[in-house]
């Protein structure tokens, strides 16, 4: 097995190792990140209006840092939707994985993890088995050379969406899919997280022009009272 100075490593980190050092999965792992971070093809809509907002807020509260900016793309996109797939491919696709295999995809997400942090990324005798071993090929393919920054640059520079074609292509995804999702149990799953922060969203829906002239705040206090039966100044 292969070994470091520091332990030993365990088999299935071992197997990952012996497949990224003979480059077994070099083009597929290049192949993955040129598609998840290339703009060649048009962005998603819901992709380019977030990220649009997000520039805006940071406008409209004076927040001038990018690497603010830059953690708030990252973690609404590649953390929190990219990552998960990279670990659990079996979200989207009928498959089952192997011990190797979840250790191998562990690997990539952690590397692309942490690619997508500012902080300077050095390896040492405290760094992750994993990460000591394929440091020559993920880390140097993806920290060091991380198109993530390109790729938000290109999203700014992109057309941007309005309202009307953002809420136009939500209806239409609601008309493609209505016979497949319970839109039921998936309105409770967001109530239930819009309960949690009722107040603070009332406030802000209050303080914000453009949810006032569409009267969100007065929207949703009528949802809450008929989701919880309450008796309110409406």
């Amino acid at each position: 097995y292969l070994r470091c100075d520091r332990t030993r490593a365990t088999k299935a980190e071992d197997y990952v190792n012996i497949i990224l050092s003979h480059g077994t999965l070099q083009k597929f792992v290049d192949d993955l990140f040129t598609a998840i971070l290339s703009t060649s093809q048009p962005v998603p809509l819901a992709v380019k209006y977030f990220f649009d907002l997000l520039d805006e807020q940071a406008l409209q509260h004076n927040i001038t840092d990018p690497e603010t900016i830059h953690i708030w793309k990252t973690n609404s996109l590649p953390l929190r939707f990219w990552i998960s797939i990279l670990k659990n491919p079996q979200l989207i696709f009928d498959v089952q994985t192997s011990d190797h295999v979840d250790a191998v995809l562990s690997v990539i997400a952690q590397t692309f993890m942490d690619s997508c942090t500012i902080a300077d990324h050095k390896l040492g005798r405290e760094s992750d088995v994993s990460k000591l071993h394929c440091s020559s090929f993920l880390y140097t393919t993806l920290i060091f050379f991380c198109p993530l920054f390109r790729y938000y640059a290109d999203i700014r520079q992109t057309i941007s969406a309005s309202d009307q074609e953002m809420n136009s292509a939500l209806a239409e995804l609601s008309r493609n899919y209505t016979a497949e999702v319970n839109c039921l149990v998936a309105l409770h799953e967001l109530y239930k997280y819009i309960n949690k922060y009722y107040d603070q969203i009332i406030m802000a829906m209050e303080e914000d022009s453009t949810a006032q002239k569409m009267q969100l705040g007065y929207r949703l206090q009528q949802i809450s009272a008929a989701v919880e039966n309450k008796v309110t100044d409406l």
